[in-house]
């Protein structure tokens, strides 16, 4: 097959002797949910084109944990964590991308205390990356004139400071970037963190995820772009219950990217 992506597994380079620049940590989302496979097989194809050598743990990767930690379940989170970093240590693992903030906070911030400690990187970041080393080139002609908003995650914005890198690449495809009101450190939770992803939303006035969508409807985006598979099915599933889905497209920084380079 022409067009077949190339996603070796750790335990297959291991056993040919190579130690891959970097480890890509799938995360649940990405390697079940059908809508978030999207964003996994575009990073995967920015990964293979700029000829970065790389690695997935395959059926060797479990949760990190989080959503049983941020329900309460400290237990559970710890046995998730300590087998995780068994697996990754015998690996000799030493940098660790994501794109998946909640994966990012917990293996950068939680998984050190237990014993797990990587250079971890948001995936815009290592696409950042990439552009500045001159590895992956973004000419974004399909995007000019396109107005693109961006909403911070709760776990890759407020919990850790990453503000500049997504939207240094918004940028650089030419488009428009407008801001909603509340972005950056004033952003507002797209309504999955916390574990509630998982769960109905208590009764009340408004869902999260509807109020986040109508500030970014606001702005009047022709593409509201996000850097987190949870805020991507949350904002995606807010623009339907705003019937727009015919005029405003929910995509994750990665796939804007590998649009940009035909990928």
């Amino acid at each position: 097959m022409e067009n077949e992506l190339k996603v070796p597994t750790m335990a297959e380079l291991f056993a040919a002797g190579q130690q891959p620049e970097v480890l890509f940590w799938v995360g649940c989302a990405g390697s079940f949910d059908d809508r978030a496979k999207k964003i996994t097989k575009a990073f995967v194809k920015i990964l293979n084109k700029a000829n970065v050598s790389f690695a997935v743990l395959g059926t060797e990767e479990s949760c990190t944990g989080d959503p049983a930690k941020r329900a309460g379940n400290e237990f559970l989170f710890q046995m998730q964590a300590v087998t995780n970093i068994e697996v990754l240590n015998a690996y000799e693992v030493k940098k660790v991308v994501t794109a998946c903030p909640h994966c990012f906070n917990t293996l950068k911030n939680e998984y050190p205390g237990l014993g797990g400690n990587y250079e971890v990187v948001h995936h815009t970041q290592f696409l950042k990356q990439l552009l500045e080393e001159g590895r992956i080139s973004v000419e974004g002609g399909q995007f000019k004139g396109k107005k693109i908003t961006f909403h911070d995650p709760c776990y890759l914005g407020r919990a850790n400071n990453v503000y500049e890198a997504p939207r240094d690449l918004i940028r650089k495809l030419d488009a428009e970037l407008v801001e909603m009101k509340n972005c950056k450190k004033r952003g507002l939770c797209c309504g999955a963190g916390g574990a509630q992803m998982f769960k109905e939303p208590e009764k009340g006035k408004k869902d999260i995820n509807v109020e986040r969508t109508e500030q970014a409807l606001e702005t009047q985006p022709d593409i509201i772009a996000a850097g987190c598979p949870f805020c991507n099915t949350m904002l995606t599933d807010g623009v339907k219950n705003k019937e727009k889905e015919s005029s405003v497209a929910v995509m994750d920084i990665a796939e804007l990217i590998a649009m940009a380079e035909d990928l």
